[in-house]
Parts: structure tokens; sequence; C-alpha cells
């Protein structure tokens, strides 16, 4: 499930629809996403007391489920290519989350069967 939020920035559905279209790639990928409460914030930075170009921030959080706490932040000058780098770095960071708890499953597997072999000695 999917929370967009809106933080100094007007809710758009256009920008609901974007975002949703571009993770729906990690979703299909990682099918363990569609379940856990993922929360995407939007968010805009902008000083009236200085000078310069807005800031736009994509955060993904993923509350619960097998990447709880995982967390992405991107920012850009426009909001879109902050969405898309959070795009392309979410599905790096999705394989890596499962990669460790491969990693850390062959540990403990090893070590419970050495702990057998000596045992039986």
């Amino acid at each position: 499930m999917i929370q967009i939020k809106f933080k100094n920035l007007e809710a758009s559905e256009l920008a609901r629809e974007i975002v949703e279209e571009r993770l729906a790639a990690a979703f299909e990928r990682f099918p363990d996403l569609v379940d856990a409460k993922v929360v995407v914030t939007l968010s805009m930075q902008n000083s009236s007391e200085q000078a310069g170009p807005d800031e736009f921030t994509v955060k993904f959080h993923c509350r619960e489920g097998r990447y709880r706490d995982l967390t992405l932040e991107k920012s850009a000058s426009n909001l879109y290519a902050a969405l898309a780098d959070v795009a392309d770095h979410l599905l790096e960071r999705l394989n890596r989350s499962g990669d460790r708890a491969r990693v850390k499953g062959r540990e403990v597997a090893r070590a419970l069967g050495s702990l057998k072999t000596s045992a039986s000695r």
C-alpha cells in the first residue's frame, strides 16, 4: 500500500499518478512491497529570505514488512528528477537488502552446522 504525502507542496493528482507509475517497477520486481506500508513524501524547500532555486525532495520509507525501516531520500531541482533518482536507487537498495538477509541466513546455518559437528565428536 502506497501512501503519498505532500509537504510544503500543493497536492496534485498528476504527481500521485507519476509516483505510482515510477515505483511500479519496484513493486513488480519485489512482491513483498505490495503488502508493506510504504510512505512517499514529496516536499519542496524554498526560502523567502534567501534568493535561489527551489529544491524538491522525494522520500521513500517502508514502515513494515520484509523491508521495514528502509528509507531512501533524494533531492533535485525539480520533482520529476528527484523521483527518477529515488526509483533508480530503490531497486539497488532493495537488491542489497535481500542479499544481506541471504548472507546472514547462510552465516547462521554455518554456525549451527559447526555446532552440530563439534557436538557429535
